[in-house]
């Protein structure tokens, strides 16, 4: 019997097959809709799904578990309505001030000062202007690490020293060397002073979301690069790392009441310093994607529902001209339950064909997006089967009601309706 029921639906798929051949037009009609809706759900959720990740790969560079203490606040915003008077007379963080927090915060592992400025970087008759200068101490690259493709990084003598040495970004190296790899031993002048190249930062690409743009920039020792900067114009900056284990709201905690104490804050006096949060940033990010997510699957209910009447259309044509067959079928032992099922099969096979095309079409935004943008684009394995959970899904919905009008039918008069 199973076997019998097996073959009666492999039947039926084949004539359904040769239906949707002969009456071409007819099946792209009505799976248009299905395609669209596809492309659009898929769509989306590829292309958002693709930035959001490149994104929160760029936030999480920025060290995780990491709190930037600063005067300004990061999470504000800018435009008009940023309140720029609250944070401008507030006091920039200060070098000592790194050594109190060390002393101080038991949560604290790794902490770094930072100051950067523009300035001109020349060697022989090049001259690249506008270029960012960052002086920073020695854990810093722990925080917030990078590579070094050619020569070596600053050592712990050079920090405590403030030696005249700098490593450069590549493209930095490009400009004024020609080839990144000879960059090593140089001297080039820096405002003035001379400093030798000791390395070459390893290529990381453009950023979306800014950064730090090492590739561009150059880094040397706080201790060097105080003598050819002024500090207070200089956006210092101090990044806490915490402990391993410990979550960044116990670490911003513990960092409110140290800030607050080095700098003799009264319990009713406002803060004059942010904890800039990095998590924080992931968590604005995840929340302005899931609204773009929303509004593609808005988009595709729309083109899912026309495909849905698309198809259920196709299936009443279906059923009204194989109405003969279905009458022979139940006559010679065919159940109900078959017959609803072979219909329901066809029916959700008709939006898997259609999501197919859609996928492709989808596909083919991927390769044209990844070409244009600086970052991958590419369709997930869970988005592929959220795509066919989806065919089949609008198939069974758009077929029920045409399979039980077949299931249903009597077979006598069914074969004397031909």
């Amino acid at each position: 019997m199973v076997r019998r029921s097996f073959e009666i639906v492999g039947s039926s798929f084949k004539m359904a097959l040769q239906e949707l051949w002969k009456n071409k037009l007819r099946t792209f009609l009505s799976l248009f809709g299905i395609t669209i809706g596809i492309f659009c759900i898929i769509g989306v959720l590829a292309t958002v799904g693709s930035l959001e990740r490149n994104i929160q790969n760029e936030i999480q560079s920025l060290g995780s578990n990491t709190i930037y203490i600063d005067k300004w606040d990061y999470s504000a915003g800018g435009g008009p309505d940023y309140t720029y008077w609250k944070y401008v007379n507030r006091p920039s963080p200060k070098y000592d001030e790194v050594k109190q927090i060390k002393e101080r915060t038991a949560g604290a592992k790794f902490i770094a000062f930072k100051i950067d400025v523009q300035g001109n970087v020349e060697y022989k008759s090049f001259s690249l202007s506008g270029v960012q200068l960052y002086g920073i101490t020695e854990q810093f690259n722990i925080i917030q690490p990078f590579d070094i493709q050619y020569g070596r990084y600053i050592t712990d003598a050079e920090f405590n020293q403030g030696s005249n040495v700098l490593v450069i970004g590549v493209e930095v190296a490009e400009k004024l060397f020609g080839e990144p790899e000879i960059a090593t031993g140089k001297m080039v002048t820096v405002r003035g002073k001379k400093m030798q190249v000791i390395g070459v930062i390893k290529k990381q690409g453009q950023q979306m979301i800014g950064g730090w743009n090492f590739d561009q920039n150059v880094v040397l020792a706080y201790r060097f690069a105080r003598n050819i900067m002024d500090e207070k114009k200089a956006d210092p900056l101090i990044m806490v790392q915490g402990q391993d284990g410990q979550s960044s709201k116990a670490l911003k905690d513990e960092l409110t009441g140290t800030m607050r104490a080095i700098r003799k804050l009264s319990p009713k006096k406002e803060e004059n310093f942010t904890l800039n949060d990095v998590n924080d940033f992931s968590d604005a990010i995840s929340s302005i994607f899931v609204n773009l997510n929303i509004g593609g699957w808005a988009i595709a209910a729309l083109s899912l529902i026309v495909g849905m009447f698309g198809v259920a259309n196709i299936m009443f044509v279906s059923v009204r001209e194989r109405t003969s067959q279905i009458g022979l079928k139940k006559a010679i032992g065919a159940k109900s339950r078959i017959i609803l099922t072979e219909f329901l099969l066809e029916s959700a096979f008709l939006c898997i064909i259609g999501g197919m095309i859609g996928l492709f079409l989808v596909f083919l935004l991927t390769v044209a997006l990844t070409s244009a943008l600086n970052f991958p684009v590419y369709i997930s394995t869970s988005n592929m089967l959220l795509a066919i959970g989806i065919c089949i899904f609008v198939g069974v919905v758009a077929g029920f009601i045409p399979a039980r009008q077949a299931a249903r039918m009597d077979p006598v008069n069914a074969i004397r309706s031909k």
